[in-house]
């Protein structure tokens, strides 16, 4: 299986655990509007644009909650199952989903107040490593200063470049890559001046 196809494994398994109740680090969705919100985007190509374009936002939203409304385990089956044969996102799941299960699972496993890093895979680590710098550049562009990312084994990336001041952030990719998605239950040290690191953690990271 590939690393998509692991994490989305993985993410079910703890969608089934923790049932359709369960609080996410997505506002105020549930679990349950975890899992819609993924067949949306999986399913329905009439409506997964308005997840990335705010104009179309209204309908999508909609559609959502019509979704939602379904049982609960047919919804989780949807996610099992992945992208149907008719979906463009079934050719290209094993290159543009590892990103998107390993967050969501995070945002399941990471909503309560005891949470702890999950231990991955190295090839998975590698993987969220390339999209923390990709993701980076564009969660940071609005940063008065520089921002630049060091992993604990020493890979570093520059994703904004400042006139003279920066800040470092360092953890595990995966940290490095929540936090680029607006997820602050991470594991992440900052380095760098008080006001700019306050800057830093001030920007919409939100996407």
């Amino acid at each position: 299986m590939s690393l998509a196809q692991d994490e989305r494994a993985e993410l079910v398994l703890t969608l089934t655990a923790v049932g359709e109740s369960a609080p996410t680090l997505c506002g105020n969705w549930t679990a349950r509007d975890l899992a819609a919100h993924l067949v949306v985007r999986e399913r329905r190509l009439d409506a997964a644009p308005g997840i990335l374009l705010p104009f179309l936002s209204s309908y999508t939203n909609k559609v959502q909650e019509r979704v939602a409304q379904r049982p609960f385990a047919d919804l989780v089956d949807d996610v099992r199952s992945g992208p149907p044969l008719w979906s463009p996102l079934k050719i290209v799941d094993p290159l543009i989903n590892v990103g998107e299960m390993f967050v969501h699972h995070e945002d399941l496993r990471r909503a309560g107040p005891e949470w702890s890093p999950r231990m991955v895979s190295m090839d998975l680590q590698n993987r969220l490593w390339f999209l923390a710098g990709l993701i980076g550049r564009r969660a940071y562009r609005a940063s008065p200063v520089g921002v630049d990312l060091l992993t604990l084994d020493g890979r570093t990336a520059s994703v904004k470049r400042g006139r003279g001041k920066h800040v470092v952030l360092t953890g595990r990719p995966s940290e490095l890559l929540l936090y680029a998605f607006g997820r602050s239950a991470v594991e992440i040290d900052f380095e760098g001046e008080p006001g700019d690191v306050d800057a830093v953690q001030a920007l919409d990271r939100s996407f």
